[in-house]
């Protein structure tokens, strides 16, 4: 009992502290221009001394949610961009990233394993690295600043098929055999067994993939130029410090949707995220 005392107290520490700012960020956007100077004034250049993260503010006001909703038209139409990105990128994911999945898992066509070995090589490449040919790509295609742009590149990620592929191979082979013995094309065993079998490594992906692309920053930066195309993620940068309370409600209210989406796939998540853990 005393050494699961000792682990536990370790573990409380870290949990509070990963949520403690989320607590400090709903306390911030609830304080008035005068408290948030009084107490991040050292921050934000207004003045000298500490900075003070209070609890709780100690004169609440709805006024930065007022002027964030009411006064902020910009506000909306980056949040609608946010949308039409993600849902164009999920909806391309599951249209390519999840039959290309399957045939990685159960295919048998020739260098299948060399072709998905390729396949996490990119995986492990950093944005950087591919940004003067992914900009290139765009601009033949004359899609640079553009939508369609950033959801082309996103939609042919490798990372959710490496995530749906681990759940699609563990679909026993002798069952795909028996479906086939059965008179089953490759498409019905794909849509009557593979998928049923592997929708938790579906739905791991897509919650992945929506917590990934709501708070996507360099590709926006990097091939978006004109500001009315932005996401909401680089909305909450570009909000000056003079407007503090501001960037307060918004990053709460930004933060809504992917809290609603984490906990709805909360499960699928955690066995997404064990399976990707797995070695082959």
């Amino acid at each position: 009992m005393i050494w699961k005392k000792m682990v536990m107290f370790p573990l409380a520490l870290l949990a509070f502290a990963a949520v403690y700012p989320i607590c400090f960020l709903l306390a911030g956007s609830l304080m008035g221009s005068g408290e948030i100077k009084e107490s991040l004034g050292a921050a934000l250049g207004g003045s000298a001394g500490y900075v003070q993260i209070p609890w709780l503010p100690r004169y609440p006001t709805l006024v930065s949610y007022v002027e964030l909703l009411l006064d902020s038209p910009e506000f909306f139409v980056m949040f609608w961009n946010s949308v039409k990105l993600v849902a164009g990128i999920l909806l391309g994911q599951l249209a390519f990233g999840v039959p290309a999945a399957w045939g990685f898992a159960k295919g048998t066509f020739p260098f299948r394993k060399a072709l998905f070995t390729v396949y996490i090589l990119l995986m492990m490449m950093p944005f950087q690295v591919l940004m003067l040919s992914d900009h290139l790509l765009l601009d033949r295609l004359h899609l640079l600043d553009t939508h369609m742009g950033l959801i082309l590149l996103s939609v042919f990620s490798t990372f959710p098929v490496f995530i749906m592929y681990r759940f699609f191979d563990g679909v026993p082979d002798a069952l795909v055999e028996a479906a086939r013995l059965d008179g089953a094309s490759q498409w019905q065993i794909f849509f009557y067994v593979g998928l049923p079998l592997g929708s938790p490594g579906v739905i791991s992906a897509m919650v992945l993939g929506f917590l990934e692309y709501w708070n996507l920053m360099e590709p926006p930066m990097t091939f978006l130029k004109s500001k009315e195309l932005w996401p909401l993620s680089l909305y909450l940068p570009a909000i000056g410090l003079d407007r503090a309370k501001v960037a307060f409600a918004a990053s709460v209210l930004a933060l809504i949707p992917a809290i609603f989406v984490f906990l709805a796939g909360q499960d699928h998540l955690e066995k997404g995220i064990a399976a990707a853990a797995v070695k082959e």
